[in-house]
């Protein structure tokens, strides 16, 4: 994984560099209070090496390092307590180049940065998941136009240049018209374009 990781960095931002890869939470403590770096990724769930306790002592001894979370955690009441510790970029390890490198964009410059699956996570938490009584939602002009442009092939990042927003709103708005239609693949959004009259067949 942290190959894959430093493949995306060195290809994509060469600029970031990256400061050191460290497998044990002693190390890891050692090496942020002697040279914190800009940002810090990490999984917490990773047994005998790092918990979630870590993230609160890397929160104490480097409080200005921008932490980014990406994990494969599926235990809702682990990532809460993590969310609580003050973190405010979370993604998993399913997520896509773009995202990863969105995340580590706001954990760079302390913005925030939540993968759809973690949002989900957060709704969940904050209204619970019961969404049986909610009526139908028509969707909204910005919605309409990421529907038509992913019937016309185009990705997430393609999506985010021509409307001039961010990669993250493009895959928040898919998450949403995709819960709205109650879709499952981008394959259902094309054939709902054609059939809707958004774009010809």
């Amino acid at each position: 994984m942290r190959k894959g990781l430093r493949q995306v960095v060195e290809s994509q931002k060469p600029e970031y560099g990256i400061a050191a890869e460290i497998d044990d939470e002693k190390s890891l403590l050692e090496h942020l209070a002697n040279d914190p770096p800009d940002v810090l990724i990490m999984d917490y769930n990773q047994p005998r090496h790092f918990s979630p306790g870590t993230v609160l002592k890397v929160r104490d001894i480097a409080p200005a390092v921008g932490i980014l979370i990406m994990t494969a955690d599926e235990q809702k009441q682990r990532i809460y307590e993590v969310l609580q510790s003050g973190i405010s970029c979370f993604i998993t390890k399913e997520c896509g180049e773009d995202e990863i490198l969105d995340g580590i964009e706001a954990a760079r410059t302390g913005g925030k940065f939540f993968c759809s699956k973690v949002l989900d996570y957060l709704l969940e938490k904050s209204f619970g998941s019961d969404t049986n009584n909610c009526a139908p939602t028509s969707l909204t002009p910005r919605e309409r136009e990421i529907v038509i442009l992913t019937a016309q092939g185009l990705i997430a990042k393609e999506i985010a240049n021509q409307l001039n927003i961010s990669t993250h709103t493009v895959y928040t708005h898919k998450k949403n018209i995709m819960k709205k239609l109650n879709f499952s693949s981008p394959v259902q959004l094309a054939v709902y374009a054609i059939e809707h009259g958004m774009i010809k067949s």
